[in-house]
C-alpha cells in the first residue's frame, strides 16, 4: 500500500494552512497514494495555546471537518487529519483530536490525544494541559487497501510517543501500522524524534508514518520535520528533513509478515 506523510509549516491562517495542505494532499494522490496523513496541528499554529479555542469545532460540523471530508472524497484518498480542535467539556478547553475519512468522505474514527505534552529549559515552555483536554482511550481502525490486505492502523499524536504503552496496546489489537502525526519541537526533535519512532517500529514490529510540522513558523516556533516512514526493522525508508513537502513509500504485507515469523517477539510477551 502506497502511503504518505504530509510535512507543513502551518502558520497562524486557517484558511492559507488548508490551501497548502490541499495541495500537498493532491501531490500524494498523484504519485499514487491510498492514505495520507497530516500533521498535528496542521490547521493552524497560532499565535498562543488560546488561539485554538477560537477554532474548535463540534464533531460532524466545521470548516476543517468539511475540507478533510471533501479532500477525502474528491481525491479518492484515506486522509488522516493531523490533529484539530474539537468541542471539550468546558469552554477553556479544546480537544486536540484526530480524524479518519475514508474515500468516501466518511468520518471513520476519532483520536482524542491522551498524553499532554509539558517542556521547560528555561528557554523554551510548553504546557498543552492549560488549553487542551486529554483524552483516555487508545483507537484503532481497519483500512482495507486497493492490494487486498487490510491494516489495522492504531492512532497517536506526537508526545504519546514516549509513553510505548500506548502502542503495545496497539499492538495486543493487532495494529501492523502506526501513525505518529506531531509538531515535535527543533530541542526535542533533535534529541530523539528518530531513535523513538525507530524504537516504536522494532518493540512492535509494525510500520510507523511520522508527518510533522518541520520549519519555522510565523509565530517564531521552530519544529523539527523529518516526518518518516519506518519499516517493522527499524529502518527508515524515506524521510524529509525540513520544509513542506510529502514523504511517501510501500507498505509491503509479505514483508511485515517475514519479519514477525524471523522474530516473534510479540509472542514472547510476558508482562
Amino acid at each position: 500500500m502506497n502511503v504518505a506523510a504530509i510535512q507543513m509549516v502551518s502558520c497562524t491562517r486557517l484558511e492559507d494552512n488548508l490551501r497548502d495542505a490541499r495541495a500537498l494532499l493532491e501531490e500524494a494522490a498523484r504519485g499514487g497514494a491510498e492514505l495520507a496523513v497530516l500533521p498535528e496541528y496542521f490547521c493552524v499554529m497560532g499565535h498562543q495555546d488560546t488561539d485554538k479555542l477560537a477554532l474548535r469545532e463540534t464533531p460532524g460540523e466545521g470548516r476543517i471537518q468539511q475540507f478533510l471530508a471533501r479532500a477525502a472524497r474528491e481525491l479518492q484518498l484515506w486522509i488522516v487529519g493531523g490533529t484539530l480542535p474539537l468541542q471539550a467539556s468546558t469552554p477553556e478547553r479544546v480537544r486536540n483530536t484526530t480524524l479518519v475519512f475514508d474515500p468516501r468522505g466518511e468520518c471513520v474514527a476519532r483520536y482524542d490525544k491522551i498524553h499532554l505534552f509539558y517542556f521547560d529549559n528555561g528557554r523554551e515552555r510548553f504546557h498543552e494541559g492549560r488549553v487542551i483536554e486529554a483524552g483516555a482511550t487508545p483507537v484503532q481502525f481497519d483500512l482495507p487497501s486497493r492490494g487486498g490486505h487490510r491494516w489495522r492502523v492504531g492512532l497517536s499524536v506526537c508526545y504519546d510517543l514516549r509513553f510505548p504503552e500506548l502502542y503495545r496496546a496497539h499492538a495486543a489489537a493487532g495494529a501492523e501500522l502506526l501513525l505518529v502525526p506531531s509538531a515535535f519541537t527543533h530541542t526535542t526533535g533533535q534529541a530523539h524524534w528518530e531513535v523513538l519512532l525507530r524504537a516504536r517500529a522494532v518493540e512492535n514490529l509494525a510500520y510507523v508514518l511520522a508527518p510533522a510540522q518541520g520549519g519555522t513558523h510565523e509565530n517564531g516556533r521552530r519544529t523539527w520535520g523529518h516526518s518518516m516512514l519506518v519499516d517493522p526493522w527499524g529502518s527508515v525508508l524515506a524521510q524529509r528533513p525540513q520544509g513542506a513537502g510529502v514523504v511517501q513509500g510501500v507498505l509491503d504485507p509479505e514483508r511485515l509478515r517475514d519479519v514477525r515469523l524471523q522474530l516473534p517477539a510479540l509472542s514472547h510477551r510476558v508482562l
